[in-house]
């Protein structure tokens, strides 16, 4: 059975685009060696916080192609391989190339709300299909459905190579539920920010992150703190952010991410519609926030 090397700080990457609209492939060059160089323990590419949907084929493939070629081996890649519609997952994971690519990160199917059985079955025909370990991502905000805690345990028992969740349904009740019934070979990944101290109190074995790729070095702090007990250090740094967390969101996500990081000067702060940038008092309020941090 596979084992889950995805663990400690993941990034959900963002993409960068540049005034013109282009991806800006020198920008997500520098940003992936600022997050190596920051404590990012794996890669997440291609996926929510990618602007995904909004990219052309050719793109995608270029932009795996540089995290590969910029990565060189150093830490895990997972990369998004998901939809709504089962056959052309499958068709995806039988024809796709995942040189320098080691699992799949597999949302759960969006707009027409599948069963907690449709969820399942969903689930296991991937994990047949994939040459590589799958990572579910339960995030009902944006699916329109909630993946059970009871579904999640059945597929980790029943499917040797899905190896973890990205769990952002915002329940940690839920969290709790699958943590105490789950295989010891799965994790549990937190997929929301604000949770995620409390989720890796509780058993969580990292998070896939958003607010990472502007604070990877504060972030992984905060959860390696925790891996080792060391709660109140680890509760600081997330005390710090408990602003930062919310107006990262309020506007959309990626639009508060890469406000932050253009105030950093690692990015343009630009998005692809129907997404667009940050309200200016958002981005002014996270720029006072990020001049008084000491953490």
């Amino acid at each position: 059975m596979a084992q889950n090397i995805f663990k400690g700080l993941g990034m959900a990457l963002v993409t960068p685009f540049t005034s013109a609209g282009e991806v800006d492939y020198g920008a997500l060059r520098r940003l992936i060696e600022y997050q190596l160089a920051n404590g990012a323990d794996f890669l997440c590419i291609l996926c929510t916080t990618s602007e995904t949907p909004c990219l052309t084929p050719e793109e995608k493939a270029e932009i795996k192609r540089l995290v590969v070629e910029t990565n060189k081996g150093r830490v895990p890649v997972v990369v998004g391989c998901g939809g709504n519609n089962t056959r052309a997952v499958v068709r995806e994971l039988q024809t796709g190339d995942f040189s320098g690519i080691d699992g799949v990160l597999s949302v759960c199917p969006y707009y027409n709300k599948p069963s907690q059985e449709g969820l399942y079955q969903h689930f296991k025909t991937i994990s047949n299909a994939s040459p590589l370990p799958v990572v579910l991502y339960n995030v009902p905000g944006r699916t329109g459905v909630n993946m059970k805690a009871e579904t999640t345990v059945r597929l980790a028992e029943d499917c040797p190579n899905i190896v973890a969740i990205k769990e952002a349904g915002g329940s940690l009740e839920q969290v709790d539920d699958i943590i105490k019934h789950k295989p010891a070979r799965f994790d549990v990944l937190s997929g929301d920010d604000a949770l995620t101290f409390s989720m890796v109190a509780s058993g969580a074995a990292g998070a896939i992150s958003v607010i990472g790729n502007a604070l990877p070095r504060q972030v992984s702090r905060m959860i390696r703190y925790e891996f080792r007990g060391e709660y109140e250090p680890a509760r600081r740094i997330h005390h710090a952010f408990t602003e930062l967390y919310s107006l990262l969101f309020v506007d959309g996500n990626p639009a508060g991410v890469k406000a932050l990081l253009s105030e950093m000067g690692l990015i343009e702060n630009c998005l692809r519609l129907p997404l667009v940038p940050t309200r200016i008092t958002t981005r002014e309020r996270m720029a006072d926030i990020l001049k008084q941090l000491t953490i």
